[in-house]
C-alpha cells in the first residue's frame, strides 16, 4: 500500500512543517479531529471529499493514478 503511506507521510509532514496541532489541521479544514487522526494513522476507509478538505489547505488534491499493466 505504496499510495497510502505516500498520503500520511504527505499530511503529517505538511503540517507539522506549517506547525500545527491535529486539533488546529481538523478545525481550518472544517473536518473532526478524529478524522484527522484516523487519516494520518492509514485509516483504510475514509471519504475522498472529506480527504481533499485536507489537502486544499496544502495546495494539494486526491488523483488518479494511471498505472501500467502487465502483460494481460
Amino acid at each position: 500500500m505504496k499510495e497510502k503511506s505516500v498520503l500520511i507521510s504527505f499530511v503529517k509532514e505538511k503540517r507539522k512543517m506549517v506547525g500545527i496541532t491535529q486539533v488546529e489541521l481538523a478545525e481550518k479544514a472544517d473536518v473532526g479531529l478524529r478524522f484527522v487522526r484516523d487519516l494520518e494513522q492509514g485509516k483504510k476507509t475514509l471519504r475522498m471529499d472529506t480527504v481533499n478538505k485536507v489537502l486544499a489547505l496544502f495546495g494539494a488534491e486526491l488523483l488518479p493514478v494511471i498505472k501500467e499493466r502487465g502483460n494481460e
